[in-house]
């Protein structure tokens, strides 16, 4: 019978025996929204598995978000991580400082739809419950007291960025 990974949210770093199996971001831009990607499964956010390229969880953050959805990125930020077992599924948060045309994604060409929506609306989208609740609230605490965006209350409106 397959055993059900239970995931845990834990603030900070995992530690050094930990393999970190993915690295996604809370990506922030100038009104305070958050980038979430259309899939044909839903919603997520931007990120992916680290690669031998990458120098670290910020490399892979920058990379698979410039792969998947096309964004430039500074000040990237460890927020947590989830754990499952032996493996880690980090959350960082970081600032858009561009967006680039759209293209499909090298990896698998899919070519994913980008949303900014309030960091509050985030979770629901995702379904990640308790654990996504308590990522959205940390990161946008460090939105606010780190960038000084509007988190809490984005000073534009949801919409698409084509």
């Amino acid at each position: 019978m397959p055993t059900t990974l239970r995931f845990e949210w834990i603030a900070g770093s995992p530690a050094p025996t930990t393999t970190v199996v993915q690295v996604y971001g809370w990506l922030f831009d100038d009104h305070g929204r958050v980038l979430v990607q259309d899939t044909p499964q839903g919603h997520n956010l931007p990120g992916g598995s680290p690669e031998l390229i990458d120098a670290d969880a910020a490399a892979t953050l920058h990379r698979e978000a410039a792969e998947e959805s096309q964004v430039r990125l500074t000040d990237p930020v460890l927020l947590g991580h989830e754990l499952a077992g032996d493996r880690a599924y980090l959350r960082m948060a970081a600032r858009i400082v561009g967006f680039d045309a759209r293209h499909p994604d090298p990896d698998g060409g899919r070519l994913l739809g980008r949303r900014l929506v309030p960091v509050t609306d985030v979770p629901l989208m995702l379904g990640w419950g308790e654990s996504g609740a308590q990522q959205a609230a940390l990161a946008a605490q460090i939105a606010e007291s780190r960038w000084r965006l509007p988190a809490r209350s984005p000073s534009a409106p949801a919409t698409v960025v084509d």
